[in-house]
């Protein structure tokens, strides 16, 4: 069982049976204290920042964590060599020495490092792409909605803008080309994954590609009608409320909910929502008990009430 200072459990403080559910857990609730954002010039805070990703990276993927649990891979994830003793060359009928090539170094009962060496640098052509590494971001709800841009600092304390597709959705994972892991041998880079985190607003909600809020109207704008502003992800427009409007009656406006790629963008739904003055209106009051129409009027028909 692979165990050193550089151990992805002891990194991410789990034990060695936790649950991908704990891992990921234990991965964001570090990553929150030691992210480079929230540690400018920290270089302790950036290492271990560093240290946990790649951590983060073996044990997330399960194919990986049973690869390095089992020792087929080291914390890095590079391939560690089978482990060759004199045995292995007795019948090889090979005429030469049976140690040569470095075999010696595998049957001394040392550590691996030079077997790894002479297997791993020793054979020309050696091509490993580097791995990807994952992230994870929080981004503003109109941001999602409207697209726009954000700043990013990766493990390796680079610094990138990275551009938020319209329409982009909590969950949703951009790809960085060639901001991962480096490559061996020559071979290309990995890539960043960045995991996108939408916060809630405090009146928008989101379904599919329309937008849906509760617009407060008056009283007197519910029983008379008229124009209204009203909030929209692309801007405030003037909406028409019509006569004797009851609260849950909705209005749509076309062509101001999430932005698509292709330029257009879904509908807003707004529904009325019948707000009366914060402190008694005695004239108000005084009108609704004199409403004669109130005779025989009860908007709860039909519940048998």
């Amino acid at each position: 069982m692979p165990t050193s200072s550089r151990d992805p459990y002891a990194i991410l403080g789990v034990k060695r049976d936790a649950s991908q559910h704990d891992i990921q857990a234990a991965y964001r609730r570090r990553a929150k204290k030691l992210h480079p954002d929230l540690n400018p010039g920290n270089k302790q805070a950036e290492q271990e920042f560093k240290d946990l990703s790649a951590a983060y990276e073996i044990l997330r993927d399960e194919e990986k964590r049973s690869r390095f649990d089992s020792g087929e891979i080291d914390a890095t994830g590079a391939e560690r060599p089978e482990r060759r003793y004199y045995r292995d060359f007795a019948d090889a009928g090979t005429g030469g020495d049976a140690y040569e090539n470095g075999a010696a170094f595998a049957d001394s009962g040392g550590d691996d490092i030079f077997a790894e060496f002479f297997s791993r640098r020793g054979r020309r052509g050696f091509r490993m792409p580097g791995a990807d590494v994952r992230y994870s971001m929080e981004i503003d709800f109109l941001d999602a909605v409207n697209g726009g841009t954000r700043q990013v600092t990766l493990s390796d304390g680079q610094t990138l803008e990275i551009r938020i597709p319209p329409g982009a959705r909590d969950g949703q994972t951009l790809r960085l080309r060639g901001k991962g892991g480096a490559g061996e041998g020559g071979a290309e880079t990995g890539d960043a994954l960045i995991e996108l985190h939408v916060r809630p607003h405090p009146f928008y909600r989101r379904e599919g590609d329309d937008i849906r809020l509760d617009l407060p109207i008056t009283l007197g704008e519910a029983v008379l009608g008229g124009k209204v502003t009203m909030p929209t992800p692309a801007g405030p427009v003037v909406a028409t409320v019509p006569e004797n409007s009851s609260s849950g009656r909705a209005l749509r406006v076309k062509g101001k909910g999430v932005a698509r790629r292709d330029g257009t963008r879904g509908d807003v739904y707004a529904t009325l929502k019948i707000v009366l003055p914060e402190k008694p209106d005695p004239e108000l009051k005084a009108f609704v008990a004199g409403w004669s129409a109130s005779e025989g009027y009860n908007p709860r028909r039909g519940m048998g009430t």
